[in-house]
């Protein structure tokens, strides 16, 4: 049932019951009755045991290393994959630093020996790209 379903149940509830009171004994006493049946041709209410089905997984063997299960090797299935994606990531990050410092060195020997132009320090993009790389 939606909330438009419960509310409309509840007013109807409510409207019944405020004129209860009004209606005749004979009215009520068929009412009490109608109910009495009602009680009883309800069905108990059985409780049921649940049961719960387990399936083991096992290997067919002989016995040995397979025979104990797969256990630390679960473990292991999950830890090695994360710790080489960890390890990637670091080495990644190492040689994008390495590159970068390899870059700022280059520039600092040509500005340093003077291989540039004069017209290099005058330019704006040539000093965006210094300040930018300083960062």
């Amino acid at each position: 049932m939606n909330t438009d379903e419960l509310n409309f149940a509840y007013k109807v509830r409510h409207a019944l019951n405020e004129r209860l009171d009004d209606l005749p004994a004979s009215t009520t006493d068929r009412l009490a009755q109608a109910r009495k049946m009602a009680l009883a041709r309800k069905k108990a209410h059985v409780e049921v045991p649940l049961s719960v089905r387990v399936a083991k997984t096992e290997m067919a063997t002989s016995g040995g290393f397979l025979s104990q299960g797969f256990g630390w090797l679960g473990r292991m299935g999950v830890a090695v994959p994360m710790l080489v994606l960890v390890a990637g990531l670091a080495g990644i990050y190492q040689y994008e630093q390495q590159q970068r410092i390899a870059d700022l060195a280059e520039l600092d020997a040509a500005v340093l020996s003077d291989e540039l132009p004069l017209s290099a320090y005058l330019d704006h993009g040539f000093n965006a790209y210094l300040t930018q790389s300083e960062q």
